[in-house]
């Protein structure tokens, strides 16, 4: 037990160097201190800038200005991944038009999907384009525009425009991070949220993939509210948040195993 809210406040943050969320519950049993004690702390450590709070506990903070390269993002959480773009495809039916959205886990899922029956894909990932070409693969429309390097993606007006020509059955998309106290799915950079908006605007069913990393970070533009979105796909190391959130929430949650 610490005595001090000072001592207590800064094993808070510790934790938070090690886990992936704290829920108050946890605090309240931890630190032996009632919930509103758990909560004023959490509280005065947010306006500190030394974490986040979420629904019914905290994340530490991690703000993504922008989305790291490509290069970065391909090795982590590679076996996460995998797992989350093989459950993703398997949402994906023969026949169907599926917009791919740039970025490593999509590519995934665009590999578990090469081979299948009857697809028509659409993709604004220079990775993507590569590895339909590499198998193949035909039937599918490029997106063009402004190539940006940051995730090797085509986006911008042009790109906006294009896109809004279609009608496409399911879209895979990434996210930066999401945030569930907010009920709010972001990505690095508004150029990136617009042509998103375009993606969804399009699509009959939104898919999102993001890993357990995405729970514990904030980025700097909004491209979603979850209730738009059909479903996520994660993977277990996200379950703890997820658990905290409510029913009718969850229900939008795949874990992949």
């Amino acid at each position: 037990m610490l005595n001090t809210t000072e001592d207590r406040q800064r094993k808070i943050v510790e934790m938070l160097r090690e886990e992936l969320f704290v829920d108050i519950t946890t605090l309240t049993k931890r630190f032996h201190i009632s919930v509103s004690t758990a909560r004023r702390d959490v509280l005065d450590l947010e306006e500190a800038g030394l974490l986040r709070r979420t629904h019914g506990g905290a994340v530490s903070i991690s703000q993504v200005s922008q989305d790291p390269g490509n290069a970065a993002r391909a090795i982590s959480h590679k076996a996460e991944k995998t797992a989350i773009a093989k459950a993703a495809a398997d949402m994906v039916a023969d026949g169907d038009v599926v917009f791919l959205d740039a970025g490593t886990t999509a590519l995934e899922v665009a590999k578990f999907l090469i081979g299948r029956k009857g697809l028509t894909f659409m993709t604004n990932g220079a990775d993507i384009i590569a590895e339909l070409i590499r198998n193949d693969i035909s039937n599918f429309h490029a997106v063009g525009g402004e190539f940006a390097e940051i995730n090797r993606s085509f986006r911008g007006p042009l790109a906006e425009h294009f896109i809004r020509q279609f009608s496409v059955d399911k879209l895979i998309l990434n996210a930066a991070s999401i945030d569930l106290a907010r009920g709010l799915i972001f990505t690095g950079s508004p150029a990136n949220a617009s042509i998103q908006k375009a993606m969804i605007e399009v699509s009959s069913r939104t898919i999102v993939v993001a890993d357990h990393s995405k729970f514990t970070k904030s980025s700097f533009s909004a491209t979603a509210k979850l209730e738009e979105v059909g479903v996520i796909v994660t993977d277990s190391g996200a379950r703890t948040i997820i658990d905290t959130v409510s029913e009718k929430l969850r229900k939008k949650f795949i874990i992949a195993s």
